[in-house]
């Protein structure tokens, strides 16, 4: 599925596209190897298989050490090639959370918003999330709703920082800066499967603050899967992992199961 990889985040990923400078003919090679590395980076991390379902938990340590647990199911679906998607998020545990359902509409186009809305059951009341929530906590995680659904690639400039014969290092850096909290970040990528399996988001001063990990990663269905990722908030010392089971892609999951209608009457059929 694909924040199913997730190391996301994943932000997990949040790769993206423009990359920069040297001398004219240098740029020029760069320029075409940053693109190239951060499509197939994204291809891999969010866009295995045309559809995909995936069971989640994650474990949930403060700075106290204290522990809470989330469990939830994600559907995916493709509506373009490495553009846009529809995602659903349905809860299950615990009992505080449970018919909660987090749905996305991601969009290719920068110059559209992604739609992020959360439904509470308690109050029976569907939330828009912001533009400007869309770094915050998800359902209590260290997880950010964007690295949820993925950022968008085009939402900042890259360049190759480092390579060896196994990975690929680019730095990202935001176009617009006051949408995020991070100044720069750095991305390590498998030169083998493309996926991103670290990425450091650093403030001024180089202050390394937050990480996102893929723990481990598996072969389902031909496509490489993040199956365990760890998002570590380096201040605090708390911590989220998510761990995925039942990985499927190519399910043939339809339009209806992303519609608004899901929120409050989820889709029995691939939920049970």
């Amino acid at each position: 599925m694909k924040v199913y990889k997730i190391a996301i985040a994943t932000t997990l990923l949040a790769l993206v596209l423009n990359s920069v400078v040297y001398n004219a003919d240098a740029a020029i090679t760069q320029s075409v190897n940053v693109d190239e590395i951060v499509r197939e980076a994204e291809k891999a991390a969010y866009y295995s298989g045309e559809d995909g379902i995936a069971d989640a938990r994650m474990l949930i340590i403060d700075a106290q050490g204290r522990k809470q647990m989330r469990q939830f199911t994600i559907l995916r679906r493709d509506i373009t090639d490495n553009g846009d998607q529809q995602m659903m998020v349905f809860f299950s545990r615990p009992s505080d959370v449970r018919d909660t359902v987090f749905r996305v509409e991601k969009h290719a186009d920068l110059k559209k918003d992604d739609d992020r809305w959360l439904y509470m059951p308690a109050l029976d009341l569907v939330k828009r999330i912001s533009a400007g929530d869309k770094r915050t906590s998800f359902v209590g995680s260290h997880f950010f709703y964007e690295d949820v659904s993925g950022r968008t690639v085009s939402e900042d400039n890259f360049e190759l920082i480092e390579e060896n014969k196994k990975y690929y290092v680019l730095k990202g850096v935001p176009l617009d800066k006051s949408t995020v909290e991070f100044d720069y970040y750095s991305v390590t990528i498998d030169k083998k499967s493309f996926l991103p399996i670290l990425i450091n988001f650093y403030k001024e001063s180089d202050d390394n603050y937050r990480r996102v990990e893929a723990v481990e990663i598996q072969d389902v269905q031909g496509f490489p899967t993040v199956v365990r990722s760890k998002v570590s908030d380096l201040k605090t010392g708390g911590y989220t992992l998510m761990e995925f089971r039942n990985i499927k892609y190519n399910v043939g999951l339809d339009d209806d199961v992303f519609s608004e209608r899901s929120l409050r009457n989820p889709p029995r059929r691939w939920l049970d």
